[in-house]
This record gives C-alpha cells, sequence and structure tokens, in this order.
C-alpha cells in the first residue's frame, strides 16, 4: 500500500521548508515517567492503524515486541480509507475515460461518446479499499499483533483507556508509539453552513461522492484540491479551482505549479490563482460564491463548494497530559528526530506530529520509532530526502531543495530542464507535456532537487530520491546509462543540461 499526501490527501508542506518553520527543536527537559513494576499487556501499544500505525507494529513485532495496535475506526487509517487509496482509485478511472475520448488521435475509432457508471467506478473504489483494509488484518494475525478496536485515552504514563459502544478495556503498555494522523477541518467561510447533503463537501465527501456535481468551486491549490478538480472535472463537471497564492501547488517549485495550472486550464478546469473565496450566499441549486482577486470580485453559482484545504492533528480527548505528553499548535511535540515525546517511553509519528503530513513519511517514521522502542537505539529520521508527489493528470513529483530555496540557503546554483515533448517514448505515447527541472550546487555538482511534471513522474522520482540520498553529483548521474526509449531520458537529459551541454536540447 502507497501511502499521504495525500485524500488525496492536503498537499503536505515541502519537507524542508516545513522543519524550518517549525525550527530548531532543541533539547527541552524530558518529563521523567516512572516504569511501573507491575504486569505489561503489551511491550509496545500503538494508538492509531494508519500509513504510520501499522508499521510501526509489524516492524515492532518483527524485532521481537509483544504488540497491541489500537484503532478508533478502520484499519488504514485516513490513507487507505479516505485519501490516498480511493482519491487514486477515482484518478485511474478518469484518466482511461480521457485517453477513450481521445483514443482518435491515434487512428483508434469508437462508435458513439463514450460513457461512465459513477455507481460501478466507486464500487470499484470501495473494493480496493475493502480487500487492501483486509490485508492489514491478515499481516497482524500472521505477526501476532493483537488489534483492539476503540478510542483510546490515557489514564496514566502506562495505561490507557480504550472505548468502544460504551465499553471500556484497560491496556498496560512498557512504550507507546502514538499513530493517531489528522482529520479534515471546516475553513470559516461567511455565508458557508451545513455538510454534505448542503452541497459543502470536504475531501472524505468528495472520496464518498453520491453524485457528480454539475458545477464545483474548489477551495484550495494543494494536492487534494488539483487532484479532485482532475476527477470532477474529467467526469464533466464545470469545476472552479481557486488558489490564493500565485501558483497552484505553492509549496513546489514554481515552474511546477505554473506548468500544472496550464495543462488543467487547458483540460477545461477555470484556475483562479492569487484570489479568494471571499463569502458565498446559499441559492436554490447551491452557492453564489464571491471570488475575490486583487480588488475584482467575480461571481460563480455552483452546486458543490469543496474545501480542499485544512486538516488537523487528531488529539482530542486523549488526555495525552496524563502520559506526560506535550503539545504546540500543529499537534504532539517531540523531543528530537528519534520521535520521542517529552515522556521518554513515548513516540509521536506521522501527521499527529504536525510535521510532515505525507503517508510515506509516516512509515518510515513508524519504522524507526519501532526499533527505538523495541531496541533502546537512538536513530533519527533523515528528512532530506523525501518525495513529494500530487496524482493529477499530468502527474507532479519533487524532491529535494527547490530552486528558490536553494538561492535563499546561498547556494550558487546550477540548473537544468528539459520538456518530455522532445522525447520519442513521450511522442509515441502522446504524453508530451511537463518536464524535468534539476537544481544542483555549481562548484562541486551536487545534486540539491528534483522536480518534474508529466506522465509516470510520481514513479520516476525515486531516481532523484536516490540521487540525493547517495548525494550524487551532476557527473555521476549524466554518465548513468539510461534506456532509450523511455520518458527517464528526460532525467538524463535535465542532468545533462546543468552541466552545460544536453545533446537534444
Amino acid at each position: 500500500m502507497a501511502v499521504v499526501a495525500e485524500p488525496a490527501r492536503l498537499l503536505p508542506p515541502a519537507p524542508s521548508a516545513l522543519i524550518r518553520a517549525l525550527g530548531p527543536l532543541g533539547t527541552p527537559e524530558e518529563q521523567e515517567q516512572p516504569m511501573s513494576n507491575g504486569r505489561f499487556d503489551a511491550d509496545v501499544i500503538v494508538v492509531g492503524a494508519g500509513p504510520g500505525g501499522y508499521v510501526a507494529a509489524i516492524r515492532a513485532a518483527q524485532l521481537g515486541a509483544q504488540v497491541v495496535c489500537v484503532e478508533k475506526e478502520y484499519l488504514g487509517g485516513t490513507c487507505l480509507n479516505w485519501g490516498c487509496i480511493p482519491s487514486k482509485a477515482m484518478i485511474a478511472p478518469v484518466e482511461r475515460l480521457q485517453h477513450v475520448r481521445h483514443a482518435d488521435a491515434m487512428g483508434i475509432q469508437l462508435p458513439g461518446e463514450p460513457q461512465f457508471d459513477f455507481a460501478k467506478m466507486m464500487a470499484r473504489k470501495d473494493k480496493i479499499v475493502q480487500t487492501l483494509r483486509g490485508g492489514i488484518g491478515s499481516l497482524f494475525k500472521k505477526n501476532k499483533i493483537r488489534h483492539v478496536e476503540g478510542f483510546a485515552r490515557f489514564v496514566d504514563p502506562h495505561t490507557i483507556e480504550v472505548e468502544k459502544d460504551g465499553q471500556k478495556t484497560r491496556l498496560r503498555g512498557k512504550t507507546f508509539i502514538l499513530a493517531m494522523g489528522s482529520s479534515v477541518i471546516r475553513l470559516n467561510i461567511p455565508g458557508l453552513e451545513g455538510g454534505r447533503d448542503e452541497g459543502v463537501w470536504t475531501s472524505d465527501d468528495a472520496v464518498t461522492a453520491p453524485f457528480v456535481p454539475e458545477s464545483m468551486l474548489v477551495l484550495g491549490g494543494g494536492a487534494v484540491g488539483c487532484e479532485f478538480s482532475y476527477v470532477f472535472n474529467g467526469l464533466g463537471t464545470k469545476v472552479t479551482l481557486v488558489e490564493m497564492m500565485p501558483n497552484l501547488l505553492p509549496l513546489m517549485d514554481t515552474d511546477l505549479g505554473t506548468e500544472l495550472g496550464r495543462v488543467l486550464g487547458k483540460q477545461g478546469i477555470k484556475v483562479k490563482t492569487g484570489a479568494t473565496l471571499e463569502k458565498v450566499e446559499k441559492t436554490a441549486k447551491g452557492w453564489k460564491c464571491f471570488v475575490k482577486k486583487g480588488t475584482d470580485t467575480e461571481e460563480a453559482e455552483v452546486q458543490v463548494v469543496l474545501l480542499g484545504v485544512g486538516r488537523k492533528a487528531n488529539t482530542d480527548g486523549m488526555d495525552l497530559e496524563k502520559a506526560g505528553v506535550r503539545l504546540h499548535r500543529r499537534g504532539v511535540e517531540v523531543v528530537d528526530d528519534t520521535l520521542r515525546t517529552h515522556a521518554p517511553h513515548i513516540y509521536a509519528i506521522g501527521d499527529v506530529t504536525g510535521r510532515i503530513q505525507l503517508a510515506h513519511v509516516a512509515s518510515a517514521e513508524g519504522i524507526l520509532a519501532a526499533t527505538n522502542a523495541v531496541t533502546g537505539s537512538e536513530r533519527k529520521m533523515d528528512y532530506k530526502c523525501v518525495p513529494n508527489c500530487v496524482y493529477t493528470v499530468p502527474e507532479v513529483a519533487s524532491v529535494g531543495l527547490t530552486q528558490a530555496e536553494a538561492e535563499a540557503q546561498g547556494y550558487d546554483v546550477a540548473v537544468g530542464k528539459f520538456q518530455f515533448r522532445a522525447l520519442g517514448k513521450a511522442m509515441a505515447t502522446g504524453d508530451i507535456d511537463g518536464f524535468v527541472k534539476v537544481v544542483a550546487e555549481k562548484k562541486y555538482g551536487e545534486v540539491l532537487g528534483v522536480h518534474m511534471i508529466g506522465s509516470h513522474v510520481t514513479d520516476m522520482i525515486h531516481e532523484g530520491v536516490v540521487a540525493l540520498k547517495l548525494e550524487a553529483t551532476l557527473e555521476s548521474m549524466a554518465e548513468t546509462i539510461h534506456a532509450h526509449p523511455t520518458l527517464s531520458e528526460a532525467m538524463l537529459e535535465a542532468f545533462e543540461d546543468a552541466l552545460g551541454h544536453a545533446i537534444h536540447k
């Protein structure tokens, strides 16, 4: 299972930017918790079974620990049930539909206008989710992990009380891993009241949509907003996408957001950047939206308003202070990158920390936290090489420093760029939109960041991840043979371009 942003989850902040924004963690004074001499129900209790929690539970069990995993709702958490997986299961059929609609460009003749069965599409999505959810349950059984359903709250530093349907169970653990994740929040838009039945949707509502709206205003041009704009536009909805920053995907490299805005506009989405939803008014069929850009205000009447921004850490009602766990404004506070909280026997991972809200980061943190909890080691997370992906068509992917970040940090920057449209494979498949952009340090050629938009780039980005992880140079990457014909040749050409000698540019 993949995993966050990310319902399609919210566009996660660029890792380097977010870690800097939070500032150095320092070494705040820890609150020592006395270890009980009583009997424990588990060596490790994991609270939450999303992509961070269930992975942490399995790794702890693999290391020989007795493990309990508490989940208040469904195995897989937001990512599997309302986020990453169901949204991708909606994107895929829309992409196929678009291929069929434009098949004549490749000489394929089809009788009549292609149609879609929305109910069947959503049923397929549900089946995928249920299959993967069942897979996690099977992995728990294989690894002898006890799965406890219910909402957990702390009674003391080593005891939680789990409640489900009025029944309460107490569990004692030597160590804990907090992996409660995050949930969507409602923005305060003047005049916007009501929920799904009134045509006010969150990303959770979008992945369980009962129908395809005639028209929709999507607020937020991050991953969530862009992905659902693509889905519903492809199904025939008249979509207006509103983003307050100058470009879509504002926390990624500027060139990516600019190009995505151009392509989505070409697909029929009305993209409004540098704009805000000032207020709304209820109408007989939906909502009249007042979109303000600069001094101008434009009105748009839509059936549905989809709120694609805003998440909060799931900490309410857990009595974390009874365990010595401290909170900051974004969630649970960790002492350092070992992911320990101020209670030394309690770790926190994933969205609940308010740091990098990506499913694959939560999984990596889960493995590290479980290892530290079971073995007593003090390994630290490395956030230098975190890939960030958006699953629109074309896809968008990024890792490392953007050009602006590298320049702001004082690097003498070399930039290489190559368009997909120049490649034979791209011409053959019709996937000509987009480019690869490489950011490197000029003197020694160390690769600092890789940014791309185009077909299959969420799969291609891992060449960039490995390049950053191994501190590769432009020269070493340019000397690496890339198969022909492939879309990955754009990577080779971008590395060569940064060196000043791309062959096909």
